[in-house]
């Protein structure tokens, strides 16, 4: 069957290669930094009254 491509249907194979690896790339990044901001929301979940009043004076200031 591979040898059986036309011109058109393997640049279509290689354009639909392509986008589906942006797509991916970028749902990756996405999905990277939602994990990210969960893992932070636990850690200051986790964190005492005056560790996160220590925090919050740095980001403050």
């Amino acid at each position: 069957m591979p040898g059986n491509l036309s011109v058109p249907e393997l640049l279509l194979l290689v354009l639909l290669g392509l986008i589906s690896a942006v797509l991916g790339r970028w749902a990756g990044a996405r999905w990277r930094a939602r994990r990210h901001e969960r893992a932070q929301a636990a850690a200051r979940a986790r964190e005492s009254r005056q560790v996160r009043r220590a925090r919050e004076r740095r980001e403050r200031d």
